[in-house]
């Protein structure tokens, strides 16, 4: 008799916990009124998130620049012995951890009127915030470095335009971010620390390049230290959807006295840039 009166109250105590247990399990499953689970972010609704960048993987570097494209950027390795001229054109890879997020390669030759470096480097954008997208992101990362070129104002051109424009007001040396080049007045040079400073000539200044990609600049500078011979780069940086690219191309005449030209190296390094943004969107 006392064992099937033990058995009833067992059952209920069971039952008794079993539903404080499932209720227990309803509190903390955050489901909203309608059993759907809500975003745990602050501000996170499906609607919120945006799309991913376009690009997933970069092109690889040393591989991106036609043959062609290289005998014509250093000619002084036509003149070396064919293993050494392979060497060359093999360039180097820049060392990183992720060449889906970074990626980038070098070529160096010396001839006897100059020596010739290009560089290009890659860097695929990703942002980590869901309300704002890789796209948007890179323009961030694209703009901070348009923004330290430190470009003379008002100085949109295309990219193979070379028109004199109207002479420009230098921009307030105060503004310019410290370490960087003060942009000079049209036509003028402007000596910034070490010896470094912009002497293109009119037309040809550091400005922004309208039909290159989404967004494009060129910058080019004149570097002589001491008695050594001068030293120009040209650089065309572009942005096309989440992915940033950065061309370097410098020349170092033989001659003391000789200046590399800017018109002949800008149109080199913006023509290369063209092709680079045509084979990521191919």
């Amino acid at each position: 008799m006392q064992r099937r009166a033990y058995v009833p109250g067992v059952a209920a105590l069971l039952a008794a916990l079993t539903a404080g247990v499932t209720g227990l399990t309803g509190c903390t499953a955050g489901s909203g009124p309608d059993g759907a689970d809500t975003d745990s972010k602050v501000g996170g609704t499906a609607d919120s998130t945006v799309q991913p960048g376009k690009y997933r993987t970069l092109l690889e570097p040393c591989g991106a620049v036609q043959r062609s494209t290289l005998r014509d950027l250093l000619p002084g390795a036509a003149q070396l012995p064919e293993d050494q001229r392979e060497r060359v054109y093999r360039g180097t890879a820049s060392v990183t951890y992720d060449t889906d997020r970074r990626a980038g390669c070098s070529w160096k030759t010396d001839g006897p009127d100059a020596s010739h470096q290009l560089s290009i480097d890659f860097e695929r954008v990703v942002s980590y915030d869901p309300t704002v997208s890789d796209d948007d992101r890179a323009q961030q990362v694209y703009a901070g470095k348009e923004s330290a070129a430190g470009l003379p104002a008002a100085t949109t051109t295309p990219s193979d335009a070379q028109a004199p424009q109207a002479p420009q007001s230098p921009a307030p040396q105060a503004s310019a971010p410290p370490g960087t080049k003060t942009p000079p007045a049209t036509g003028t040079a402007a000596p910034t620390a070490g010896a470094t400073s912009t002497t293109a000539p009119e037309g040809l200044e550091p400005r922004v390049l309208a039909d290159l990609a989404d967004a494009a600049f060129l910058d080019d500078v004149l570097n002589r230290a001491g008695s050594t011979a001068q030293h120009r780069t040209v650089s065309v940086v572009f942005r096309t959807s989440n992915v940033i690219v950065t061309i370097r191309y410098g020349e170092q005449p033989a001659r003391v006295t000789e200046v590399p030209d800017s018109k002949e190296l800008q149109e080199k390094a913006q023509g290369l840039a063209r092709n680079l943004a045509e084979s990521f969107e191919d």
